[in-house]
């Protein structure tokens, strides 16, 4: 009796422990998606740098336009 209980108790073990084993398929889906996420985040930053960089040239193209204007219309006023 002994012997069949624990014979079971270890089929039971070994059943549970195959079971919850993770397969190569699911591996590699999981770096597959993992992957992709930090692809995506990765662009998503440069993107994002860049968008700032762009912001920070525009205002100043701005900046010298609106002084350069300023200096034109100051041009103007001293000749009339």
């Amino acid at each position: 009796m002994k012997k069949l209980i624990l014979s079971f108790v270890s089929l039971c073990l070994i059943l549970s422990i195959y079971s919850c084993r993770e397969t190569t398929k699911e591996k590699a889906e999981d770096a597959t998606e993992e992957a992709a996420e930090e692809a995506t985040e990765e662009v998503m930053d440069d993107t994002k740098e860049a968008i700032e960089d762009e912001s920070e040239d525009m205002e100043e193209v701005v900046d010298s336009v609106k002084n350069d204007s300023e200096e034109v219309k100051e041009d103007v006023e001293e000749n009339n």
